[in-house]
């Protein structure tokens, strides 16, 4: 595709999104930005939650992974599901029942203010990364496609990308982005199903013909049980999903967010299950896709991208398909991509006007314009992370901020375990330095495993050690006085 048609595709997208956004938001309050009047429907919000749970990272990463990993991730998307029903059924109540804007409230009722400074703090360094390299991936497939042939500076790539992001989320937040995210959902899952489509139908498979060639493939091999130093095992891919998912949905402000915009904890809990199930066939479909990659590469000759990420955008841009397979790549890469990067600015601001700058008990016309500045200057520093992870041009880079943000995630998800289970009291002037004690010990553990432990190498199960020894540190930090709080 040549650089005038990917900036069509996007301007278009984007006139449909902005209406959208305008139409869901026109009558926001500050309310409405944070938990969307708490009059989202279920069935609307488990669709919009389909796109905000998948990447552009997903979108171009998954189909890619099948080469060395087969389908082993979906025994962690297993997890995830299990992850749902447990943040459904023990989470959601307890948020619905204490009535949360920011999930992190609870830290402060729960055991004080510095315990609900860190909780905030930590979520805000963790989403900010980890969405940041999110969308810096995405400015790159654009440098590739767009900016680049055009002469434009990478620069302009980001101030343009982040502002778009800023535009349609500034006005109403979480009331928005429920129907922009569900406009995504339909944008993805339509490009994903089209793009299988027509990869299938130029091998001249049939639907039968497809799923037996996809399951005769090596690459679809889902279930692995042999090797526990493997990081595909199963328990350790199933069990790290469970618990990632409780970290990084039911302990993130961002996931939460919208999930809090349900009428009451039953209707959220519709909402979760819902979209827990939908989103392991949307994964499935990703990693079908994946398969028939390859094997088109296989059956056309084409020489494969040093990086299977590229794999996708080399295929679906490079000519080898009608044209409109190559907009439905950029359509769906720019669905996947802008809901997460939205949804993150949304929380980020959220989370640091009520928790870091306490503006809760403000004015309606005071928290609004603190919420605008807060925006304004979360999109910048967004803007200015992206911008430096291009200086930076290393994607050693990427995968050390990817394992810093899944650290940040165990002091959270250590004390929001440690507040529901037990009945002590902290003191809580020392829960910051056990919460950054907790991922330092983990890095040790990390860095030495396989000579400390005859060749075990620590996978996703690190955020479990993680939470342990931050549960730990509280414990040893605790009394036994009863909590008033429970």
């Amino acid at each position: 595709m040549d650089p005038i048609s990917v900036l069509i595709t996007i301007a278009a997208y984007f006139v449909l999104l902005f209406f959208v956004s305008y139409m869901a938001g026109r009558k926001s309050d500050n309310e409405g930005f944070f938990v969307g009047n708490r009059k989202s429907s279920w069935f609307v919000v488990a669709f919009a939650m389909i796109g905000s749970s998948i990447s552009g990272v997903t979108f171009v990463s998954v189909p890619g992974m099948v080469q060395a990993s087969g389908f082993a991730y979906l025994q962690m998307i297993l997890g995830f599901v299990a992850g749902q029903f447990l943040i459904a059924y023990v989470l959601v109540p307890l948020f619905y029942k204490m009535n949360l804007v920011s999930i992190y409230g609870y830290l402060e009722s729960r055991f004080g203010m510095s315990s609900h400074k860190t909780g905030a703090w930590f979520f805000f360094i963790s989403k900010m990364l980890g969405a940041s390299v999110r969308l810096f991936l995405v400015c790159l497939t654009l440098q590739l496609l767009v900016f680049g042939p055009l002469r434009w500076p990478f620069l302009i790539n980001v101030v343009c990308t982040v502002a778009l992001v800023w535009l349609y989320t500034f006005r109403s937040g979480v009331k928005s982005l429920i129907w922009t995210d569900s406009l995504k959902t339909f944008c993805l899952v339509v490009s994903v199903v089209l793009c299988i489509y027509y990869i299938a139908s130029d091998l001249h498979f049939g639907l039968g013909s497809m799923f037996s060639a996809i399951g005769n493939s090596d690459l679809s091999q889902m279930f692995f049980f042999d090797d526990i130093n493997d990081k595909r095992f199963f328990f350790k891919q199933f069990f790290a999903g469970i618990f990632t998912m409780i970290a990084m949905t039911g302990l993130d402000q961002d996931m939460m967010q919208r999930n809090l915009s349900c009428r009451n904890s039953k209707d959220s809990q519709k909402n979760m299950i819902t979209s827990a199930v939908s989103q392991f066939f949307i994964n499935m479909l990703f990693l079908m896709l994946g398969v028939l990659l390859y094997i088109y590469a296989a059956e056309r000759n084409i020489a494969l991208p040093e990086r299977s990420d590229e794999l996708f955008p080399v295929i679906a841009t490079g000519g080898y398909f009608p044209v409109a397979v190559g907009i439905l790549f950029i359509i769906g890469l720019i669905s996947s991509a802008y809901s997460t990067a939205g949804s993150a600015l949304t929380a980020l601001t959220t989370s640091f006007t009520i928790d870091i700058l306490g503006a809760g008990g403000k004015s309606e016309d005071g928290v609004r314009r603190i919420r605008k500045r807060v925006h304004a200057g979360m999109a910048a520093v967004m803007g200015i992370v992206i911008y430096v992870f291009g200086l930076l041009n290393n994607t050693s880079v990427i995968d050390a901020v990817y394992t810093l943000a899944s650290y940040t995630y165990g002091p959270i998800l250590g004390m929001f375990v440690f507040g529901i289970f037990t009945k002590r009291r902290v003191r809580d002037r020392f829960i910051p330095f056990v919460a950054i004690l907790s991922p330092v010990i983990c890095y040790v553990l990390q860095a030495n495993s396989e000579q400390w432990f005859d060749g075990y190498r620590f996978g996703y199960e690190l955020l479990v050690f993680n939470a342990l020894f931050t549960f730990t540190g509280m414990w040893l930090c605790s009394r036994k006085e009863r909590a008033s709080f429970l």
